[in-house]
């Protein structure tokens, strides 16, 4: 298994763009997920043409400053973690990385003091 093949088999959508917002990787989970608009195709694709607004200009900002954006969104009954983290590579910003986790209706929350 190379180094990355891992990622295809978690069940959590991972997204990855350049600095110029050029999709440059989707594992299995993210594919699947957005089939439909084309899958591995949206590979080398504008990550921002994928985004109505207002989510463009929030993403587009986002890649601005450089900065994490984490929410949650609900679309088709399912509950979904959104998490957009920077990629540096060596100190440098080079891209973001999107991963999106499905909710369980009920999830447990624990809060662990220490």
């Amino acid at each position: 298994m190379g180094p990355t093949e891992w990622l295809n088999g978690v069940d959590v959508a991972m997204t990855v763009c350049d600095a110029d917002a050029r999709i440059t990787f989707m594992n299995a989970r993210a594919a699947r997920t957005f089939e439909a608009d084309g899958g591995f195709a949206l590979i080398g694709t504008d990550l921002l043409a994928c985004h109505p607004e207002p989510a463009r200009g929030k993403l587009l900002a986002n890649l601005k400053a450089r900065r994490r954006n984490v929410y949650t969104i609900e679309k088709a009954g399912k509950r979904k973690l959104i998490c957009q983290e920077p990629i540096l590579e060596d100190g440098r910003f080079a891209g973001l990385v999107e991963i999106s986790l499905e909710l369980p209706p009920e999830m447990p929350h624990f809060v662990r003091e220490g």
